[in-house]
């Protein structure tokens, strides 16, 4: 498909109001498959020369197939006529294609030697070249085929890893968040031209009544919705990101073990030597459909070896920037009594993160007798306020069922269920385009009884801010809400 994570900002960076058919554009190929050997591959050709690539490659001297209909041909080079695969092809009509241009896709044997075989043969057609990146998914925009969301929902499907990115980046793709964008983009362009009417007409009384409360109104209730949708904690950008969970505590109590046992390989150097690790190992995991960066960092302690103080500090910083911290701590270190070793945890808690999230790890089990483990955690889930405790053996595994089970619920809850609700933001740039747009709606509420064309640049800037996330906005639709709503010159 050649889509990548910058096509987007490309598309931002060329759009220059309402997408639209370019009416010369070339005619363009790629793989989009796919890359390394397959059993099927596909090519796909967009443009105005297609049905020509289509007829020259496939033998068709006559018609064209019924659209979207499987046709088994000989693949052959338009050049020297040889037969380079026995493949499948599709038509695909303007404007019923994914990129809204006539359209068609081979479908041919994977193998690398068939695959250049056929693109080469494409190559050397008048008026065909190779799609720059992202150029089938920006002709399927600039068609109006598919909205900036919605494109955006398409490469975060394409790089989806775990279940939940799958489910959030399909129901963008599908729309659900470009629908909420436009909806609210809609009462802003309502507000704007009643604004506008009321400014260019009130004086010759053409206007009705009560509009600009209309607008008051309007203004104030979008800038609520808008600001509830961005309190979602980052759910969906951690989603699509991953949650950076961060393995910390004193140094040997067993950090490095912990990774090694989630990750159920040797990720981390493991040793009885206290500062063993120097640096932060990171591994990339999927617990329970959810994707998490997990990292595993330096012993926290004071320390005369530069090279170990810096491993500190990287990992302190690691810790302000983590969406949950396992803060993990040496069982054999705990008082015996439970109300003391409540009290040693707190001050290490305050000593290492005073407010992220966190949970905590109590490792080394297999060191304390049954019945002072058993006591221990018994206890310590009873003293009112104190964070979730985890009893785990690195060694024996014992717990860590339990263990994975608590975290899967933490990671579950700082991501949230993609499909529930109202759809959540996955982008930072639509973060940063609806703050602004917010920003720009108290601009209106703060001129409206002082200035009211600042107060309508505010609604035209809010307006624009959505603009840009969704990739359409345009003058004209403004003008067409004031003569359908207003009676101007009766």
């Amino acid at each position: 498909n050649g889509f990548t994570n910058t096509s987007v900002y490309e598309l931002l960076s060329t759009w220059h109001g309402v997408p639209g058919t370019l009416a010369d554009a070339e005619t363009i190929f790629a793989l989009s498959s796919g890359h390394g050997r397959c059993g099927v591959a596909v090519v796909r050709v967009s443009g105005p020369a297609s049905a020509t690539a289509l007829k020259r490659m496939a033998g068709l001297t006559h018609s064209l197939p019924p659209p979207r209909t499987v046709l088994l041909r000989s693949i052959t080079d338009p050049q020297s006529k040889e037969v380079l695969d026995r493949g499948l092809v599709l038509w695909f009509p303007a404007p019923h294609s994914f990129t809204g241009e006539d359209s068609v896709e081979f479908h041919i044997h994977g193998g690398p030697a068939v695959i250049t075989a056929v693109l080469q043969a494409l190559g050397s057609m008048p008026g065909m070249r190779p799609a720059e990146a992202g150029e089938f998914t920006r002709r399927a925009f600039q068609a109006g085929k598919l909205g900036l969301t919605e494109v955006e929902g398409l490469g975060d499907l394409i790089h989806a890893e775990t279940e939940a990115q799958r489910r959030q980046a399909l129901r963008q793709m599908s729309g659900e968040l470009g629908r909420l964008y436009q909806d609210w983009s809609h009462r802003l362009k309502r507000c704007m031209a009643h604004v506008e009417a009321y400014i260019d007409f009130s004086e010759d009384e053409l206007i009705e009544d009560g509009v600009l409360n209309q607008v008051d109104k309007s203004v104030y209730d979008l800038q609520a919705e808008i600001e509830r949708h961005l309190k979602d904690e980052r759910r969906g950008e951690r989603l699509r990101s991953g949650v950076q969970v961060v393995i910390a505590g004193a140094a040997n109590a067993g950090k490095s073990s912990l990774l090694n046992t989630i990750c159920q390989r040797p990720a981390a150097i493991v040793s009885p030597i206290a500062g063993t690790t120097r640096d932060v190992v990171e591994t990339a995991l999927d617990i329970g459909g959810f994707p998490v960066l997990l990292s595993d960092t330096a012993g926290l302690r004071d320390s005369l070896d530069l090279v170990e103080k810096e491993g500190v500090r990287r990992a302190r910083e690691r810790v302000e920037q983590a969406d949950l911290t396992l803060v993990v701590v040496d069982c054999a270190h705990l008082p015996c009594n439970a109300q003391q070793a409540a009290v040693f945890l707190w001050e290490h808690l305050r000593s290492i993160l005073p407010t992220q999230e966190y949970l905590l790890v109590l490792n080394k089990t297999d060191l304390l007798p049954e019945d002072q483990r058993q006591r221990l955690g018994r206890e310590l889930r009873q003293v009112s306020g104190f964070p979730p405790v985890c009893l785990i053996s690195c060694h024996t595994n014992e717990g860590l069922q339990d263990f994975l089970t608590v975290l899967h619920s933490s990671v579950k809850t700082l991501c949230g269920d993609p499909l529930s609700g109202v759809p959540t933001l996955t982008q930072a740039r639509h973060r940063a385009h609806l703050q602004h747009c917010v920003m720009a709606l108290a601009q209106y509420q703060r001129y409206r009884d002082i200035d009211l064309a600042l107060a309508a640049e505010g609604v035209r800037l809010a307006l624009t801010s959505l603009g840009r996330i969704t990739g359409r906005v345009g003058a004209e639709e403004i003008l067409d809400i004031i003569f359908k709503d207003f009676c101007i010159g009766k």
